[in-house]
């Protein structure tokens, strides 16, 4: 297979979904991630071709497995987010024409029970403020809808799967949420309209022939995506690995939990916004609900990293001129714990020599930079891994001091 025609299939499995402008990762029918990261992961995949197995610790929609898997490799990945473990193995699955087929056929069928209203729909999601997300019309199609795709398709059968995945893609487009800065907003009431009811059943539609379109092509490697800690990876995969390709959450408190949140509830992996925050909490960088009000008393443990730049940015950030310095202050000794601990527990799955790339960004608290990359690049080199370099990658915004980079190192 041509590499122009690899890369065509990828990016065609990587559209599945609409978009939330956030960066958990554009792969797998959430294009969750602009392009750029689609591209960067790319050409590190094709430029280790001689990679047997890829790990990424740090699932997100799965751009990494399914890159590998493109290009012939065995990718692996983990997320605590099962949702996101979900779409990864979707995305990562091997389809063939008769499950294609199926899936066009139980298509027509679930919008023959939407289009007669001849099925109960399902309860609203408890999603606070949820009249601001959709209209009484577009919410009464979606209900109707996700009760019928159950009634048509047997549970974890791959028709099941690719039309909830579609109706993932279609709550987002008859949404009233706007994606057009890094996180999300609500359009101005009075200004949305998503038309008649036949229309959203053409929305619906055309998304699963989208989906199906990705669907059709498969990888010529094997994807495995496990439900895991990162702090722990060991517990959950075997290596060893030769190759770790990842972009883990950002020193950012942007929550990726708030931002999936209408994908989870209406696919049941939330039930409530107390399993939000708890979620979130466990999850590295989580500062959304009761994560933000937990970081008040929360105290660093025993083991963490020791690092003098570190402290002395959290100095700074706690003394700020803001009341919640210390809470902020906080947030970050934590990120940076918990990326310890990665860190830590991650030499027993790597090969010799084994290569790392890890894409992130640095932040700004209160006019402190937080050098992510420079105190990745401490931690690594007080495990032992050497050739340790920061390559900056591109500049994340108008702010000058804001920019992204590959931090990479070799194992021992």
């Amino acid at each position: 297979m041509s590499a122009v025609l690899e890369r065509k299939q990828l990016r065609q499995r990587s559209d599945y979904t609409y978009k939330f402008n956030s960066k958990t990762g554009r792969h797998g029918w959430l294009r969750l991630t602009p392009a750029y990261s689609l591209k960067i992961v790319e050409e590190l995949i094709v430029g280790h071709e001689q990679a047997k197995r890829i790990f990424d610790p740090f699932c997100g929609t799965g751009t990494t497995v399914l890159s590998a898997t493109y290009h012939g490799h065995e990718g692996v990945t983990t997320d605590i987010n099962p949702f996101l473990v979900w779409l990864a193995k979707a995305k990562t699955a091997h389809y063939s024409p008769k499950q294609i087929s199926a899936t066009r056929e139980a298509c027509a069928s679930t919008l023959d029970l939407v289009r007669n209203q001849s099925i109960e729909p399902v309860p609203a999601p408890p999603i606070h403020n949820i009249e601001r997300w959709w209209s009484a019309k577009a919410l009464d199609f979606l209900r109707l809808l996700r009760a019928a795709i159950p009634a048509v398709t047997k549970e974890h059968s791959a028709e099941h799967t690719l039309l909830l995945i579609a109706f993932c893609r279609s709550l987002i487009e008859l949404s009233n949420a706007a994606f057009n800065h890094q996180s999300m907003s609500f359009k101005d009431d009075g200004s949305f309209d998503i038309g008649f009811d036949v229309d959203m059943a053409s929305v619906f539609s055309e998304d699963v022939r989208f989906v199906i379109r990705g669907a059709s092509e498969n990888p010529t490697g094997e994807g495995y995506v496990v439900l895991g800690d990162s702090r722990n990876p060991a517990e959950v995969v075997e290596g060893m690995f030769d190759l770790v390709v990842t972009s883990p959450p950002y020193a950012n408190r942007m929550s990726y939990i708030r931002e999936l949140r209408p994908y989870m509830y209406w696919l049941g992996f939330l039930v409530n916004g107390r399993d939000a925050g708890e979620l979130d909490w466990t999850a590295i960088g989580g500062t959304w609900g009761i994560a933000t009000s937990r970081l008040t008393d929360w105290t660093r443990p025993a083991d963490y990293f020791r690092s003098t730049n570190l402290s002395t940015a959290l100095d700074q950030i706690a003394h700020a001129d803001n009341k919640n310095g210390a809470v902020l202050a906080n947030y970050v000794a934590k990120y940076f714990d918990d990326m310890w601990s990665h860190f830590l527990r991650l030499t027993p799955v790597l090969d010799h020599n084994a290569e790392l790339h890890y894409i992130v960004g640095n932040s700004t608290f209160y006019g402190t930079l937080v050098s992510t990359e420079r105190l990745y690049a401490e931690m690594l080199a007080a495990l032992g891994f050497s050739e340790i370099e920061c390559r900056a990658i591109r500049k994340r915004n108008s702010k000058k001091e804001l920019v992204e980079f590959d931090v990479v190192a070799r194992w021992k």
